[in-house]
């Protein structure tokens, strides 16, 4: 049986992580899981955990353990700790070994790493190896949008959802996809996040922040507001949150100082200050190659 099935052990475990409720994901009672799941789930702890910030507590967790899960995991460690050219060598050292070319961590966490170092090809080619990974599927998802190969993006959701029928990641990435697709696929994806965001076992800043994203783009800025209100109230310091409320500053015309301010003081890497930052300099280039006349 498929462990992260509906009828399998981890698909509680599973569904929390991605849900972002890394809290539960760390808390969560391992101990009556069959013997050949308890690794799985260790997995998917030690990065919640890492997704929490914890990465130099699950380095020296895992310091000495021999089996590859755990080296991919030591890979994402050093890729979130900034340590990013020493984390993509282990990974591609790992995507090249006997033990790792076949293994389901070694491509969700290498793919991983891979994309967020910018070398989308060669996590492609890693994710390409899965055997009915969903999670593999949906960052092939996310890189194709990435992309902006929508097309790519909507045939791997399509087929994905023949073999894992209402699976949450296929829910989740065919709501990505709706969200830049645009139109009625907006709503559509406005309803699995609001569900996930507003019920009391599912509900996450995560969860939160993407229905506020959806409210957005369906031009509901107050009720954009109102739910990324509440991410905050539940993580004052989510980089997600405030980078969503810098924008909803933007589109609602008040002054976003404050806000990127703090965004600045939590996350200065964060890729929206990169990248308005990137754009002000292109503008400002633009610009020095006009000149004030003034009339005689």
């Amino acid at each position: 049986m498929d462990p992260y099935s509906a009828e399998g052990e981890l698909i509680n475990i599973h569904n929390a992580f991605h849900q972002g409720q890394y809290d539960q994901v760390v808390d969560y009672d391992t101990s009556s899981l069959s013997p050949e799941n308890h690794l799985p789930a260790r997995i998917l702890q030690l990065r919640a955990r890492i997704a929490l910030g914890q990465t130099d507590d699950v380095l020296d967790d895992i310091a000495g353990e021999g089996e590859t899960e755990y080296a991919a995991v030591c890979a994402l460690a050093e890729f979130a700790k900034g340590n990013k050219e020493k984390a993509v060598k282990t990974v591609e050292g790992l995507a090249e070994s006997d033990e790792g070319q076949d293994n389901g961590v070694v491509q969700v966490l290498g793919g991983t790493v891979l994309a967020a170092a910018g070398k989308c090809e060669e996590a492609l080619q890693l994710l390409g190896r899965h055997q009915g990974n969903l999670e593999a599927v949906a960052l092939i998802v996310q890189i194709h949008l990435q992309q902006n190969r929508n097309d790519l993006a909507v045939k791997e959701v399509q087929a994905a959802r023949r073999w894992a029928q209402d699976s949450l990641l296929v829910n989740l990435a065919e709501s990505w996809v709706g969200l830049r697709l645009g139109g009625d696929k907006y709503q559509q994806a406005f309803y699995v996040f609001e569900e996930l965001a507003q019920a009391p076992s599912t509900s996450s800043v995560r969860t939160l922040v993407s229905q506020a994203v959806a409210e957005l783009h369906l031009g509901r800025t107050e009720e954009a507001q109102a739910a990324l209100d509440q991410a905050m109230k539940k993580e004052p310091n989510s980089a997600e949150a405030i980078a969503n409320l810098l924008v909803l500053s933007v589109i609602t015309g008040k002054d976003a100082t404050d806000v990127t301010n703090t965004l600045k003081s939590v996350d200065a890497q964060h890729p929206l200050l990169s990248d308005l930052a990137e754009k002000s300099a292109l503008f400002d280039k633009a610009a020095t190659k006009y000149k004030a006349k003034v009339a005689a």
